[in-house]
């Protein structure tokens, strides 16, 4: 028996490994802070209000991540960063709802992620209908340019408010490719931050989002 434990304790960690991880806290208790996450702050307002919950339209569903303050603050960017994990390449994807918002409503993953003033950032908004990747170095955020389109301010995307979308990002040295909703929509080449980092999930503004299935494979 003890052996059998031993076996089956290596062969989740190697299927973890190979595999990666998927975040979809329903193990978390409502009303608190998902486990695992630390939280942050880049620009001015305030911090952002990082809570597992229902999803209002679904409340018999499992648990989803909910960030909830609606500062209207321009430049606010809170961030929700994993603990658990650190890498320099990776396949990150998350399933995430834009539910409200005037200034914003927006969705992001995060990689490489240093401090809250040292990451990348891809993004999606629900009100300019777009995907755009930026690096955010020093507290400055700047879009960077698509391969073989220059800079473009991403790439428009249909996102609609009060629906499930699909947001993912492939990291690989200095290439990053991104995909919303199954689609490959550009890639982008930069060397701002070629080490290892966290990774973690973004919103802006006045934006209360809905995320779940926070998916990551290292590559």
């Amino acid at each position: 028996m003890f052996k059998k434990i031993v076996y089956l304790s290596i062969f989740l960690a190697l299927t973890s490994t190979l595999f990666g991880q998927v975040i979809n806290f329903d193990g978390d208790e409502e009303g608190k802070p998902p486990k695992g996450f630390i939280f942050g702050l880049t620009g001015q307002g305030k911090p952002g209000v990082w809570v597992v919950r229902k999803d209002p339209a679904a409340p018999s569903a499992p648990n989803v991540l909910a960030q909830t303050d609606a500062d209207p603050v321009s430049y606010r960017f809170p961030l929700c960063v994993y603990e658990g994990f650190a890498a320099r390449d990776v396949d990150i994807s998350v399933k995430y709802k834009p539910v409200s918002g005037q200034e914003d409503r927006a969705a992001g993953i995060v990689w490489r992620y240093q401090d809250h003033n040292n990451y990348y950032i891809v993004r999606a908004n629900g009100i300019e209908n777009n995907v755009v990747l930026y690096k955010v170095e020093n507290g400055r955020r700047t879009d960077l340019p698509l391969v073989g389109k220059g800079r473009t301010y991403g790439a428009k995307a249909t996102i609609p408010s009060g629906e499930w979308g699909t947001l993912r990002v492939v990291a690989k040295g200095s290439r990053f490719e991104v995909y919303s909703n199954g689609v490959k929509l550009f890639e982008v080449e930069d060397t701002t931050f070629p080490m290892a980092g966290k990774v973690g999930l973004w919103t802006k503004a006045d934006s209360v989002t809905l995320f779940d299935d926070l998916t990551i494979n290292q590559k």
